[in-house]
Protein backbone atom coordinates (compact mmCIF):
# COMPACT_ATOMS: atom_id res chain seq x y z
CA UNK A 1 0.00 0.00 0.00
CA UNK A 2 1.21 3.25 -1.07
CA UNK A 3 0.23 6.28 0.70
CA UNK A 4 1.81 10.08 1.56
CA UNK A 5 3.33 9.21 5.04
CA UNK A 6 4.32 6.00 5.62
CA UNK A 7 4.25 4.69 9.61
CA UNK A 8 7.19 2.81 11.08
CA UNK A 9 7.56 1.62 14.55
CA UNK A 10 9.11 -1.79 16.78
CA UNK A 11 7.92 -5.13 18.03
CA UNK A 12 7.43 -3.82 21.74
CA UNK A 13 4.15 -1.98 20.13
CA UNK A 14 2.40 -5.50 20.19
CA UNK A 15 0.18 -4.48 17.97
CA UNK A 16 -1.89 -7.56 16.55
CA UNK A 17 -0.99 -8.72 13.05
CA UNK A 18 -4.41 -7.58 11.44
CA UNK A 19 -3.98 -4.33 12.44
CA UNK A 20 -0.32 -3.73 11.25
CA UNK A 21 -2.14 -5.18 8.23
CA UNK A 22 -5.33 -3.46 7.87
CA UNK A 23 -3.23 -0.12 8.44
CA UNK A 24 0.37 -0.95 6.64
CA UNK A 25 2.36 -0.76 9.87
CA UNK A 26 5.79 -1.81 8.99
CA UNK A 27 7.18 -3.36 12.88
CA UNK A 28 11.13 -3.36 12.94
CA UNK A 29 11.99 -6.29 15.33
CA UNK A 30 14.06 -6.21 18.68
CA UNK A 31 16.30 -9.01 19.77
CA UNK A 32 16.36 -11.17 22.51
CA UNK A 33 19.37 -12.82 23.56
CA UNK A 34 18.77 -16.24 25.38
CA UNK A 35 22.14 -17.82 26.24
CA UNK A 36 24.40 -17.25 23.34
CA UNK A 37 21.35 -17.31 20.63
CA UNK A 38 19.81 -13.89 19.45
CA UNK A 39 16.40 -14.19 18.52
CA UNK A 40 14.06 -11.60 16.57
CA UNK A 41 10.90 -11.02 18.20
CA UNK A 42 7.94 -11.98 17.18
CA UNK A 43 9.00 -14.02 14.48
CA UNK A 44 12.34 -15.96 16.10
CA UNK A 45 10.85 -15.96 19.53
CA UNK A 46 8.14 -16.45 21.44
CA UNK A 47 6.78 -15.80 25.12
CA UNK A 48 6.41 -19.07 25.86
CA UNK A 49 9.60 -19.89 25.13
CA UNK A 50 11.22 -16.71 26.82
CA UNK A 51 9.05 -18.47 30.36
CA UNK A 52 11.05 -21.83 29.38
CA UNK A 53 14.15 -19.58 29.81
CA UNK A 54 13.79 -17.37 32.82
CA UNK A 55 12.05 -20.36 34.90
CA UNK A 56 15.27 -22.88 33.51
CA UNK A 57 17.42 -19.61 34.92
CA UNK A 58 18.89 -19.33 31.38
CA UNK A 59 20.69 -16.05 31.08
CA UNK A 60 18.30 -13.57 29.24
CA UNK A 61 19.43 -9.97 27.72
CA UNK A 62 17.38 -7.85 24.47
CA UNK A 63 19.17 -5.55 22.31
CA UNK A 64 17.69 -2.55 20.15
CA UNK A 65 17.67 -3.43 16.33
CA UNK A 66 20.48 -1.94 14.46
CA UNK A 67 19.96 1.29 12.26
CA UNK A 68 21.04 -0.76 9.17
CA UNK A 69 17.43 -2.40 9.97
CA UNK A 70 15.84 0.18 10.42
CA UNK A 71 17.70 2.24 7.41
CA UNK A 72 16.06 -0.80 4.96
CA UNK A 73 12.95 -0.48 6.23
CA UNK A 74 13.14 3.90 5.33
CA UNK A 75 14.44 2.75 2.10
CA UNK A 76 11.66 0.11 1.28
CA UNK A 77 8.97 2.41 2.53
CA UNK A 78 10.37 5.12 0.65
CA UNK A 79 10.44 3.16 -2.59
CA UNK A 80 7.03 1.57 -2.36
CA UNK A 81 5.80 5.45 -2.67
CA UNK A 82 6.34 7.34 0.73
CA UNK A 83 7.34 11.01 0.46
CA UNK A 84 7.83 10.96 4.47
CA UNK A 85 7.82 8.41 7.07
CA UNK A 86 6.71 8.64 10.75
CA UNK A 87 8.94 6.06 13.02
CA UNK A 88 7.22 5.57 16.32
CA UNK A 89 8.87 3.79 19.19
CA UNK A 90 9.51 2.63 22.63
CA UNK A 91 11.01 4.90 25.70
CA UNK A 92 14.07 5.91 24.99
CA UNK A 93 14.98 5.98 28.65
CA UNK A 94 14.49 2.03 28.81
CA UNK A 95 15.90 0.99 24.93
CA UNK A 96 18.30 2.50 22.12
CA UNK A 97 15.66 1.66 19.41
CA UNK A 98 15.18 5.50 19.12
CA UNK A 99 18.73 6.23 18.82
CA UNK A 100 19.07 3.76 15.82
CA UNK A 101 16.16 5.17 14.74
CA UNK A 102 17.57 8.40 14.20
CA UNK A 103 20.85 7.43 13.11
CA UNK A 104 19.39 5.48 10.15
CA UNK A 105 16.58 8.91 9.61
CA UNK A 106 19.70 10.88 8.57
CA UNK A 107 20.85 8.41 5.54
CA UNK A 108 16.52 8.10 4.71
CA UNK A 109 15.62 8.77 1.10
CA UNK A 110 12.83 10.76 2.65
CA UNK A 111 12.12 12.85 5.61
CA UNK A 112 11.91 10.92 8.52
CA UNK A 113 10.52 12.12 12.07
CA UNK A 114 11.23 9.61 14.73
CA UNK A 115 9.55 9.91 18.04
CA UNK A 116 10.65 8.94 21.18
CA UNK A 117 6.74 7.77 22.68
CA UNK A 118 7.87 7.34 26.03
CA UNK A 119 5.46 4.34 26.07
CA UNK A 120 5.85 0.98 25.43
CA UNK A 121 3.19 -1.86 24.78
CA UNK A 122 -0.09 -0.45 23.43
CA UNK A 123 0.84 2.34 25.31
CA UNK A 124 2.65 2.98 22.02
CA UNK A 125 0.46 0.95 20.08
CA UNK A 126 -1.82 3.22 20.79
CA UNK A 127 0.11 6.03 19.33
CA UNK A 128 1.28 4.28 16.14
CA UNK A 129 -2.63 3.58 15.67
CA UNK A 130 -3.28 7.65 15.79
CA UNK A 131 -0.82 8.55 13.41
CA UNK A 132 -1.59 5.49 10.91
CA UNK A 133 -5.11 7.40 10.64
CA UNK A 134 -3.83 10.43 10.47
CA UNK A 135 -1.78 9.48 7.67
CA UNK A 136 -4.15 7.28 6.04
CA UNK A 137 -7.03 10.59 5.95
CA UNK A 138 -4.14 12.01 3.92
CA UNK A 139 -2.87 13.97 6.56
CA UNK A 140 0.67 15.43 6.30
CA UNK A 141 4.03 14.07 8.12
CA UNK A 142 3.79 17.18 10.73
CA UNK A 143 0.03 16.20 11.10
CA UNK A 144 0.79 12.28 11.97
CA UNK A 145 3.24 13.14 13.99
CA UNK A 146 1.29 15.93 16.05
CA UNK A 147 -1.37 12.82 16.66
CA UNK A 148 1.37 10.17 17.93
CA UNK A 149 2.31 12.83 20.24
CA UNK A 150 -0.99 13.82 21.24
CA UNK A 151 -2.41 10.39 22.62
CA UNK A 152 1.15 9.61 24.24
CA UNK A 153 0.37 12.68 26.35
CA UNK A 154 -2.88 11.35 27.60
CA UNK A 155 -1.63 8.04 27.72
CA UNK A 156 -0.89 5.99 31.34
CA UNK A 157 0.49 2.77 31.57
CA UNK A 158 0.38 0.60 35.33
CA UNK A 159 1.75 -2.42 35.91
CA UNK A 160 1.62 -5.44 38.24
CA UNK A 161 4.91 -7.89 38.54
CA UNK A 162 5.12 -10.74 40.85
CA UNK A 163 9.16 -9.40 41.55
CA UNK A 164 11.73 -6.64 40.69
CA UNK A 165 14.48 -8.60 40.44
CA UNK A 166 13.96 -8.97 36.53
CA UNK A 167 13.60 -5.10 35.83
CA UNK A 168 16.59 -4.86 38.21
CA UNK A 169 18.93 -7.33 36.87
CA UNK A 170 18.15 -5.71 33.48
CA UNK A 171 19.08 -2.34 34.66
CA UNK A 172 14.81 -0.85 34.36
CA UNK A 173 14.85 -0.43 37.92
CA UNK A 174 17.23 0.81 40.39
CA UNK A 175 18.94 -1.30 42.72
CA UNK A 176 17.69 0.43 46.11
CA UNK A 177 13.95 0.25 44.80
CA UNK A 178 13.91 -3.53 44.24
CA UNK A 179 15.69 -4.37 47.40
CA UNK A 180 12.92 -2.17 48.82
CA UNK A 181 10.71 -4.16 48.10
CA UNK A 182 12.18 -7.82 48.31
CA UNK A 183 13.11 -6.47 52.09
CA UNK A 184 9.20 -5.60 52.85
CA UNK A 185 7.98 -8.67 51.30
CA UNK A 186 5.94 -6.41 49.32
CA UNK A 187 3.75 -6.62 45.60
CA UNK A 188 4.81 -3.50 43.55
CA UNK A 189 2.64 -1.47 41.57
CA UNK A 190 4.58 0.52 38.77
CA UNK A 191 3.98 2.72 36.33
CA UNK A 192 5.38 4.81 33.15
CA UNK A 193 6.22 8.36 34.64
CA UNK A 194 8.51 10.43 31.80
CA UNK A 195 9.42 7.18 30.37
CA UNK A 196 10.98 5.61 32.76
CA UNK A 197 9.88 2.99 34.75
CA UNK A 198 8.68 4.14 38.41
CA UNK A 199 7.81 2.14 42.01
CA UNK A 200 3.74 3.79 42.47
CA UNK A 201 2.41 1.88 45.13
CA UNK A 202 3.72 -0.81 47.31
CA UNK A 203 0.72 -3.42 48.48
CA UNK A 204 1.16 -6.37 50.37
CA UNK A 205 -0.37 -9.19 48.22
CA UNK A 206 -1.10 -10.06 44.94
CA UNK A 207 -4.77 -10.65 44.93
CA UNK A 208 -4.73 -6.67 46.65
CA UNK A 209 -1.98 -5.53 44.25
CA UNK A 210 -4.29 -6.93 41.27
CA UNK A 211 -7.49 -5.28 42.90
CA UNK A 212 -5.97 -1.93 43.25
CA UNK A 213 -4.35 -2.14 39.48
CA UNK A 214 -8.12 -2.36 38.59
CA UNK A 215 -9.06 0.61 40.67
CA UNK A 216 -6.26 3.29 39.54
CA UNK A 217 -7.16 1.84 35.97
CA UNK A 218 -10.88 2.82 36.42
CA UNK A 219 -10.23 5.90 37.97
CA UNK A 220 -7.80 7.11 35.23
CA UNK A 221 -10.08 6.55 32.54
CA UNK A 222 -13.14 8.78 34.23
CA UNK A 223 -16.03 8.71 32.12
CA UNK A 224 -14.99 10.27 28.93
CA UNK A 225 -14.04 7.84 25.54
CA UNK A 226 -10.90 5.80 26.32
CA UNK A 227 -9.04 2.69 24.62
CA UNK A 228 -7.74 0.31 27.27
CA UNK A 229 -5.37 -2.78 26.77
CA UNK A 230 -4.49 -5.46 29.20
CA UNK A 231 -1.18 -6.94 28.56
CA UNK A 232 0.17 -9.99 30.68
CA UNK A 233 3.09 -12.86 30.61
CA UNK A 234 1.50 -16.22 31.33
CA UNK A 235 -1.02 -15.07 33.46
CA UNK A 236 -4.00 -15.30 30.83
CA UNK A 237 -6.59 -16.48 32.75
CA UNK A 238 -6.08 -13.38 35.43
CA UNK A 239 -5.28 -10.66 32.29
CA UNK A 240 -9.06 -11.97 30.81
CA UNK A 241 -10.77 -11.63 34.26
CA UNK A 242 -9.32 -7.88 34.68
CA UNK A 243 -10.56 -7.43 31.33
CA UNK A 244 -14.31 -8.07 32.07
CA UNK A 245 -14.21 -6.05 35.19
CA UNK A 246 -12.91 -3.15 33.26
CA UNK A 247 -15.29 -3.61 30.53
CA UNK A 248 -17.80 -3.69 33.06
CA UNK A 249 -16.19 -0.71 35.09
CA UNK A 250 -15.27 1.57 32.18
CA UNK A 251 -18.24 3.61 31.11
CA UNK A 252 -16.74 4.65 27.87
CA UNK A 253 -15.17 2.13 26.81
CA UNK A 254 -13.55 2.13 23.04
CA UNK A 255 -11.01 -0.64 21.82
CA UNK A 256 -10.23 -3.51 24.88
CA UNK A 257 -7.41 -5.24 23.81
CA UNK A 258 -6.45 -8.71 25.55
CA UNK A 259 -2.32 -9.37 25.14
CA UNK A 260 0.31 -11.52 26.12
CA UNK A 261 3.60 -9.48 26.13
CA UNK A 262 6.68 -10.28 23.48
CA UNK A 263 9.43 -11.33 24.84
CA UNK A 264 11.46 -8.32 25.25
CA UNK A 265 9.52 -6.68 27.90
CA UNK A 266 9.04 -10.04 29.07
CA UNK A 267 12.49 -10.65 29.91
CA UNK A 268 12.44 -7.19 32.09
CA UNK A 269 9.41 -8.53 33.87
CA UNK A 270 9.02 -11.91 34.35
CA UNK A 271 6.06 -14.48 34.36
CA UNK A 272 3.05 -12.76 36.39
CA UNK A 273 2.80 -9.59 35.06
CA UNK A 274 -0.60 -8.13 34.78
CA UNK A 275 -0.53 -4.37 33.13
CA UNK A 276 -3.50 -1.76 32.16
CA UNK A 277 -2.84 0.98 29.35
CA UNK A 278 -5.61 3.70 29.77
CA UNK A 279 -5.39 6.10 26.68
CA UNK A 280 -8.16 8.49 26.22
CA UNK A 281 -9.48 9.26 22.85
Amino acid sequence: MSRHVAIVTDSTAYLPRQTRERHAITTVPLTVVIGDRALEEGTEVSAKALVEALQKKRPVTTSRPSPEIFAEAYREAAEAGANGIVSLHLSAEVSGTYDAAVLAAKEAPVPVRVVDTRMMGMALGFCVLASAQVAEAGGSLDEAVAAAEKRAEGTSAYFYVDTLDHLRRGGRIGAAQALLGSALAVKPLLELDGGRIELREKVRTASKAIARLEEIAVERAGAGPVDIAVHHLSAPERAAALADRLGERVPGMGELHVSEVGAVIGAHTGPGLLAVVVSPR
